[in-house]
């Protein structure tokens, strides 16, 4: 009982670290409430511990945040911390009655002055999180099209390419918008860009969909990992700029909570889901459909997966389990199977 609960706490601080921090307008106004020395608020490890903080508040409440550790750091360093953090975690409170009692006058004052007209809350801008939030929407209705059973075959074909295809975009468009381009068009430029991407979701999420859309195996539970990124970026989105909308209040908010606190448990399914398709590849080679090299380039793209930090955590799981399992049926059944498998491991960690 105490493995699985260090499991999922471990798991809880990945997709904590994982969480991108930087599109949550919530965390601008949480660190700017955070009220600590300048020299200790640029170091990086205060700021990931405000981090977690905020993913425990806003995102998962059953992550446990562990005291900063300052063994690093001089001795008035520590009180100077831990001084600034009891009158940070205060400070929020008087900013929030300050806040509510400035919201009680403006109220009070636009009630004797009459109406005044105010934006409309729910207005989009065609920004870069809006077009995400367009793209993966159409990449969530799509892909369910191509999974519900009574759709017609060839239509069911379509909407599965197009899935890939609306995910591949988003991937790019997102990389594009937080690394841009390479400074120039040769090789040490192109290479250097290429190692600052290389370990992100969204690349990888790039490579999975290029395995997909143009394979004649058309395999539908491949989709499971695409609908789980779609699901979480449309329930961000609405979340982030809808709660004032009653029809979201009283439609999508469960939902939207629900995907948002659980999104470890839809990572964990998608790294399942993506360590079973590369076992599904390998069976299909024994079929008229089978594709050796993409069969070769999808356990690359595992190997990838289990070694990005952003992945890492859930995939390493996963094959641990396997581990477990496999291995001591291997030593009592098919011990001349080992040989095998230590090379496969040798290749799997170099």
């Amino acid at each position: 009982m105490g493995d699985r609960e260090e499991d999922s706490q471990r798991l809880k601080k990945i997709a904590a670290a994982a969480y991108d921090y930087e599109n949550d307008p919530r965390w601008a106004d949480y660190w700017s409430n955070i009220l600590i020395p300048p020299h200790m608020a640029s170091r990086s490890d205060v700021r990931d511990h405000f981090k977690r903080k905020f993913y425990q508040r806003y995102i998962d409440p059953e992550l446990v945040v562990e005291p900063m550790s300052m063994g690093s750091s001089s001795q008035p360093s520590k009180q100077t911390f831990s001084s600034s953090s009891s009158s940070s975690a205060a400070s929020e409170q008087p900013r929030a009655r300050n806040s509510g009692s400035t919201a009680t006058r403006t109220s009070g004052a636009s009630a004797t002055s009459g109406p005044t007209p105010t934006p409309a809350p729910t207005s989009l801008r065609w920004d870069g999180q809006t077009i995400q939030f367009s793209v993966n929407a159409w990449v969530f209705v799509v892909a369910v099209l191509a999974i519900f059973p009574i759709i017609p075959r060839n239509l069911s074909n379509r909407a599965y390419r197009l899935s890939f295809m609306g995910t591949a975009c988003s991937s790019l468009y997102s990389l594009y918008s937080l690394y841009g381009k390479p400074t120039a068009w040769n090789l040490q430029a192109v290479q250097v860009w290429f190692q600052s991407v290389i370990a992100t979701k969204d690349f990888i999420y790039f490579l999975y969909c290029l395995m997909f859309v143009s394979s004649h195996l058309y395999l539908k539970v491949a989709l499971i990992p695409i609908l789980c990124r779609a699901l979480e970026h449309v329930a961000k989105f609405l979340r982030h700029n809808f709660t004032r909308s009653s029809l979201y209040r009283k439609y999508l908010e469960e939902p939207c909570v629900w995907v948002e606190s659980n999104a470890t448990t839809l990572s964990i399914l998608s790294s399942h889901t993506e360590i079973g398709l590369g076992f599904l590849l390998i069976i299909s080679l024994l079929s008229w459909q089978r594709n050796i090299i993409q069969t070769f380039m999808y356990w690359q793209l595992l190997k990838l997966m289990y070694h990005a930090p952003v992945t890492a955590g859930y995939h390493q799981s996963v094959w641990s389990k396997i581990g477990r399992t496999l291995i001591p049926l291997v030593h009592r059944y098919a011990p001349f199977l080992n040989t095998p498998l230590s090379a496969i491991q040798r290749w799997w960690f170099r």
